[in-house]
């Protein structure tokens, strides 16, 4: 028997239905997980005042990172009333110089956090994991003033609603916030560190030598004219913009990673393979020595008159470690460099 028209339209329509009826369920179980619940007047305050001097990372099951202001001796004293001069400090988990610019950054965006919303979240094993509020991967941030802790807050997925997040005495309750700048909290523990090897005007530099299993290097100018020497006798081949990119590749000469705990010998700083020695008007010479390969085409390496082990990047230690052709016209590399004669064969009798 056909089916009249009208039942059809009514099947569909109840079809129809039913899975509107499924979505509508699905969009509220969506909304237990993750929708923001009505503003609440009592929203909590988790921005850090300016004046905090002391912050620690853990980023999941990374070692904690912690940085604290200290006394900065190298400073002038401070005039008036605006006391001693402190400076960012890395103590865990080595204790090294900070990066003072990427200090001062963590501490203006603790202080622009703002809670945006409470969120209807049941953290559940499974739902810690999905929003990145598990042990393995939530941020833990602390700051104190003193002995005063001023924050205290654990950090998880970002989304739509904003930076997820729980209080470390709440840690069931979970909030959305904005202003979180994540990249500035999950730095490896080198990338919160000073990275500075050189600093220097290249236009200030009047002299430069290298030595290296080669030979020796020196450059000098005069004016504003660069000449060569390789073993005191001069570069016939020489390109003065080569020496001017060296100096460039060297006046912000920055370490990609440290050496922290290596043996002398380990590095080859007991004996350095090459030396790099910067002269600049009215000051003392900088001088870099590097030892052997680190990683790919990064070297160890150290200041003559520092401690701190660096790997310097392979462009950098490719200047102080080449031959004179590094330094000549592309077209004559090689030209100085004095060919091993060929072995003399026996004559027939």
């Amino acid at each position: 028997m056909a089916i009249s028209r009208d039942k059809l339209i009514i099947g569909g329509v109840v079809v129809l239905g039913g899975l509107s009826l499924l979505v509508y369920k699905q969009a509220q179980k969506d909304d237990a997980l993750g929708k923001p619940t009505v503003a609440d007047a009592d929203l909590p305050t988790i921005a850090a005042p300016d004046d905090i001097d002391k912050i620690s990372i853990t980023n999941g099951d990374k070692p904690e990172i912690m940085l604290q202001k200290v006394a900065d001796l190298t400073a002038p004293a401070a005039e008036g009333d605006a006391g001693a001069p402190t400076k960012w400090q890395v103590v865990k988990p080595v204790k090294a110089e900070a990066n003072q610019q990427t200090a001062k950054d963590l501490v203006t965006n603790l202080h622009d956090l703002k809670v945006e919303s409470k969120i209807n979240l049941t953290l559940d094993e499974a739902v810690r994991k999905d929003k990145q509020l598990d042990a393995a991967h939530v941020v833990h941030v602390q700051a104190w003033k003193g002995t005063d802790k001023k924050v205290d807050e654990l950090f998880g997925k970002s989304g739509t609603a904003g930076q997820l997040f729980v209080l470390a005495d709440k840690p069931d309750v979970v909030w959305a916030a904005k202003g979180y700048s994540a990249s500035l909290y999950t730095k490896e523990a080198k990338d919160f560190r000073n990275k500075e090897i050189l600093k220097f005007d290249d236009a200030n530099a009047t002299e430069a030598t290298i030595i290296n299993a080669h030979g020796t290097l020196a450059f000098a100018k005069s004016g504003d004219k660069w000449t060569a020497t390789f073993d005191k006798k001069p570069l016939p081949h020489f390109d003065e913009s080569k020496v001017k990119d060296m100096l460039r590749a060297y006046k912000t000469l920055t370490a990609d990673d440290f050496g922290d705990g290596k043996a002398a010998d380990e590095t080859g700083l007991d004996k350095p393979e090459a030396t790099v020695s910067i002269a600049l008007a009215g000051s003392a010479p900088l001088v870099v020595q590097i030892g052997k390969v680190a990683t790919g085409t990064n070297r160890w390496a150290k200041k003559a008159e520092g401690d701190i082990v660096y790997q310097l990047p392979g462009f950098a230690a490719d200047w102080a470690t080449s031959d004179v052709s590094k330094y000549e016209a592309s077209g004559d590399a090689g030209a100085t460099v004095a060919k091993p004669a060929k072995p003399k064969t026996a004559s027939k009798k």
